[in-house]
């Protein structure tokens, strides 16, 4: 089964904050997250990015702030030396795990019925279309 490597970008515009979700990369189910980080963030710019503890790796960090950007992703409990994040900014991250769980309350899209990448991501196409409808 593929999952979905769930990383947001934060691009703040005059009047509204958007939110980007990284769709480029489907990863076996077994592979972690972090492998997939690297490609997914090359060449695309965002003023933040926010992620969970799981993605606190120092090259990751080295790599958002050579580029200029924001890593809001709190430290794991076992950092020698805790660093601050954005702890209000982090919360923005709640309403993108709200829509994937809106997403999710679609039986094809939560159990994969899909046989290649190519109708999986129509169908989560289609399902946001309808989401976003409402």
């Amino acid at each position: 089964m593929l999952r979905h490597t769930g990383m947001t970008a934060v691009r703040r515009t005059s009047r509204k904050v958007q939110l980007y979700l990284f769709q480029k990369g489907w990863m076996p189910g077994q592979a972690h997250d972090m492998k997939g980080v690297a490609p997914l963030i090359k060449g695309v710019s965002f003023n933040a990015l926010l992620a969970d503890k799981a993605f606190d790796a120092d090259w990751l960090l080295q790599d958002l702030d050579q580029r200029g950007e924001t890593a809001v992703i709190p430290p794991k409990a076992n950092r020698k030396i805790q660093r601050d994040y954005d702890a209000e900014v982090y919360k923005w991250r709640h309403m993108v795990e709200n829509y994937f769980a809106k997403i999710k309350e679609f039986r094809g899209i939560a159990t994969r019925y899909d046989k290649t990448d190519c109708s999986y991501a129509a169908c989560w196409n289609l399902v946001a279309a309808l989401i976003a409808s409402r």
